[in-house]
């Protein structure tokens, strides 16, 4: 029997990068999944990916910081699929400037992305999971928690998600639902390309230069988080809750 099979999952932002990855892997453990992005075109490679390999999916255009949007989107992957046993909250973006140049609009957007679209998912979410008392959670923080120069708003984010996972947790834990968080480091991603071109700095070089002061002298790929996704949405992980992961390669 597979890992994931008769589960079905959704994760957000899984047009590409770490959500694409996790998308995938949980699809390829048996999961049906539903693929969120901010448009349904932005989905197309990863359900396609997850079919070519004999895998379930459904593509699903939704802006997660809209509340319409967000209910909408998690009926059609339970209509379509019949249940919903596992969310992963990974859908981001940037607006990186230092506080002195961040506008409103920087601020809020990100902050209705990451913190307001994952608890409006895990709303969502928590309607389908209470009911049949299983589910399994994953949000997507970061070591920019910890605070990281010119992520004022993302580093709030990022903090925010963690004290959210916490707080699910303990509301949600008596309904035999899990909540984590992933807090991954350097990753190999478009995002952490556009943060190097911010500040001007080849993407290679800044890799190169990263692997240098990461212990295990390499900045981690995608697969690499979708992997701790993965356990900690397996009933391997049954009793892991309200944790927060950090996939940095030992840094600090």
């Amino acid at each position: 029997m597979s890992r994931f099979e008769g589960r079905v999952a959704l994760v957000t932002g899984a047009g590409r990068g770490i959500g694409a990855a996790t998308a995938k892997c949980l699809a390829a453990g048996g999961a049906k999944v539903g693929v969120f992005d901010v448009k349904e075109e932005f989905t197309k490679e990863t359900v396609e990916a997850i079919q070519a390999a004999g895998g379930e999916a459904i593509g699903v255009g939704c802006d997660v910081s809209v509340a319409q949007e967000v209910e909408m989107g998690f009926a059609q992957v339970a209509e379509k699929f019949g249940k919903l046993d596992i969310l992963v909250n990974n859908a981001g973006l940037l607006r990186d400037n230092l506080l002195f140049k961040m506008s409103e609009n920087d601020w809020d957007t990100v902050l209705d992305v990451h913190l307001k679209g994952s608890f409006l998912c895990s709303r969502a979410a928590q309607q389908y999971m209470v009911k049949q008392k299983y589910g399994k959670i994953v949000n997507t923080s970061s070591t920019s928690a910890l605070g990281n120069r010119g992520q004022a708003n993302y580093s709030a984010a990022k903090a925010g998600l963690q004290g959210f996972t916490k707080t699910l947790a303990i509301e949600l834990g008596p309904f035999n639902i899990n909540v984590n968080a992933v807090a991954p480091g350097f990753i190999a991603t478009d995002m952490t390309k556009a943060t190097a071109e911010r500040v001007g700095i080849d993407f290679e070089e800044n890799k190169r230069l990263a692997s240098e002061r990461i212990p295990l002298r390499r900045v981690g790929s995608p697969e690499d988080v979708a992997n701790v996704v993965a356990f900690l949405v397996s009933d391997d992980a049954s009793y892991v809750s309200g944790q927060v992961i950090y996939i940095n390669g030992g840094s600090r």
